[in-house]
């Protein structure tokens, strides 16, 4: 096949070259197979390129990132502007909605917050003064949380945190196994996925968490359907299956893959870069 010029779009505050992003295990594969790479910082006029691939850190991408991205004939994720909690999951809860089981109290950007954190402390001013004052006050009141915490019922959710704008109340529906709790994790690219399962003694399963991960080959229509709908084209879905439902917990567009990452698991998400050829 003809080898294509992909153009990456990038915010020059997101450090892509300094951080450990998924994308980049891609590149060594790309280049092998004669395909040109071009890294695009910020807003400037881009080069020509046949594929783009837009990739923003940030929950909401801003409206000039996604006009920049429209200017090609093809971008990966060019209709992912919006992933923060009340857009991607649907098992919200309001306060008297009458759901009376198990929540947790998520931040309602993406990755507790911590790139629209970063970003206020650049931006500086009132708003950086505003962010940090409110890092002080009690969790129910800050921007961005340090850990999600879980309650018995929304009657035991402190009452400020149905105020704060910040803050998003879900379900808590666990996958347990073994005593264990479980994260499944289905990372894809174009046609080509990886999907895995992790064991945690944390109800909150976080990498640095995780006693044993192992493969599962079977993804659930309902999630491939959930792809189609937020208009993924490659990024990370993390999610459960309980009582044989699919229960989406998390999506990213731009993940990273973990300082730690051994040579096994890079060599499986390396193999993902083969899913170029399904947007030619």
């Amino acid at each position: 096949m003809k080898p294509l010029r992909i153009v990456i779009l990038v915010r020059p505050e997101d450090n892509f070259d300094s951080m450990a992003y998924l994308l980049k295990t891609y590149f060594e594969a790309w280049r092998a197979q004669g395909h040109e790479l071009f890294v695009h910082q910020g807003l400037a006029p881009a080069p020509a390129g046949d594929l783009a691939i837009l990739h923003v850190d940030l929950t909401v991408t801003p409206e000039p990132y996604l006009a920049l991205a429209r200017s090609f004939p093809r971008t990966l994720n060019g209709r992912v502007g919006d992933i923060s909690k009340p857009v991607i999951s649907r098992d919200g809860v309001r306060r008297g909605d009458g759901y009376a089981g198990e929540v947790i109290v998520k931040t309602v950007r993406n990755c507790a917050g911590l790139m629209e954190a970063l970003e206020a402390r650049r931006t500086g001013g009132l708003r950086w003064c505003w962010h940090a004052f409110r890092r002080h006050l009690p969790w129910y009141l800050r921007p961005n949380l340090d850990d999600y915490p879980i309650f018995p019922k929304p009657d035991a959710v402190p009452l400020p945190v149905w105020f704060n704008r910040d803050l998003f109340v879900e379900r808590f529906q666990p996958e347990r196994r073994e005593g264990f709790y479980c994260l499944r994790t289905w990372v894809f690219f174009g046609d080509r996925e990886s999907n895995s399962l992790s064991y945690s003694l944390s109800p909150v399963v976080k990498s640095s968490r995780v006693g044993r991960r192992e493969p599962i080959p079977e993804v659930p229509n309902e999630l491939r359907a959930t792809r189609a709908r937020l208009g993924f084209d490659f990024g990370k879905f993390d999610y459960a299956v309980v009582d044989g439902r699919p229960v989406l917990y998390d999506v990213n567009r731009t993940p990273s893959t973990g300082w730690d990452m051994t040579p096994l698991l890079k060599e499986r998400f390396s193999a993902l870069a083969e899913g170029t050829n399904s947007f030619r």
